[in-house]
């Protein structure tokens, strides 16, 4: 996602006390929005930034100064000025920076509030697209597709030159893109019903659903093409790497004893995601979703430690008012004291 990020100026709040917030224009390449950030959630943000890549982000924050009431409005503004340019050059370091470990940390992603589509941790539940990038998504996917079913074509025609290697080369890289695929195309089909909740029409909504149901029905395809193709390489040609080495070992080479779909073992059923892959495919797909998993785990560790940090703030200013009922307190038993005191010397001229 190409991203162009400006602080355009800054804003007076007065609730629940009064603060400045700078005002961050976000660019993207179909759409901009606009956040409000105090001075503090952008040292929030630094912290967090350093703490999760282990190195600071690219450009320094502007320094902290403290606002004193002799100050004339011209100095203060001309502070605040100085305080936006620099906020403006730490983002667009931090997007402009050619190592992108701070620029796709979810800290600072949250922190522009860029909506997730392609990177939805959990296959399982609604991804947060946008009708365009509902779009871009099925676009993506389509075109994985289509490159998958060129590497199945470039496979066989391989093989049919009695080059074994380079199609089984190109059998892999077909394989990993249905795998991939069949990651995304859940959380595709599941954002439309956050779609549905935004306002998109019932009539769009119906088109989307068969335009992912296509989707389906290609994958079904290209991964009955991907077990029917090794099924039929037992028979004849050359042996593949996997097969030599199950034939080395012994096993019963009749076809008609084996099942058509692998089975490990005698765990679960294989699932639609698993099916086409071979070992090195399936390592893959496990380490992906140990990344996706291990994404989650950051991702609920970022809101803990905001939950801390908005526990810690309460508490102080629970402290804070206790100070202040203390006071009040005081007051209250020196005031009453003293009208005791008057009202005995009222009696004594009565």
């Amino acid at each position: 996602m190409a991203l162009q990020v400006y602080v355009r100026g800054h804003e007076e709040r007065t609730t629940p006390k009064q603060h400045t917030v700078y005002r961050i224009e976000v660019q993207a390449s179909v759409r901009s929005w606009t956040i409000f950030h105090r001075y503090s959630e952008f040292v929030d943000l630094d912290t967090e930034l350093t703490k999760s890549t282990a190195s600071p982000p690219p450009a320094p924050l502007p320094p902290k100064h403290t606002f004193s009431l002799r100050r004339t409005i011209a100095q203060s503004e001309s502070i605040l000025e100085e305080r936006r340019s620099g906020l403006e050059a730490y983002l667009r370091a931090i997007v402009a920076s050619k190592n992108p470990v701070w620029r796709d940390s979810f800290a600072f992603r949250d922190f522009l509030s860029i909506p997730i589509s392609k990177q939805s941790a959990d296959p399982n539940s609604p991804a947060q697209f946008s009708s365009t990038s509902w779009i871009d998504e099925h676009a993506d996917l389509t075109s994985l597709l289509r490159d998958a079913r060129a590497d199945l074509n470039k496979r066989d025609a391989l093989l049919d030159k009695g080059d074994p290697t380079s199609s089984h080369s190109a059998n892999v890289q077909a394989k990993k893109k249905l795998a991939a695929v069949l990651l995304r195309i859940t959380p595709l089909e599941k954002g439309l019903e956050s779609l549905a909740k935004s306002g998109l029409s019932d009539g769009e909504i119906q088109r989307r659903t068969e335009m992912t149901a296509r989707l389906r029905d290609e994958c079904d395809k290209l991964g009955k093409m991907v077990v029917a193709a090794r099924q039929a390489s037992k028979y004849a040609g050359p042996a593949l790497s996997a097969d030599r080495e199950q034939l080395l070992s012994g096993a019963n080479p009749n076809p008609s004893s084996r099942p058509f779909a692998r089975v490990f073992g005698q765990g679960p059923a294989e699932t639609s995601a698993t099916r086409p892959l071979d070992d090195p495919g399936l390592l893959q797909l496990q380490k992906m979703q140990m990344d996706q998993q291990d994404e989650q785990l950051d991702e609920l560790t970022a809101i803990l430690r905001r939950q801390k940090n908005l526990g810690i703030v309460i508490s102080e200013e629970i402290a804070s008012q206790i100070e202040l009922l203390d006071d009040l307190n005081d007051n209250v038993d020196r005031v009453g004291g003293k009208l005791t005191s008057a009202k005995k010397q009222l009696n004594r001229l009565d």
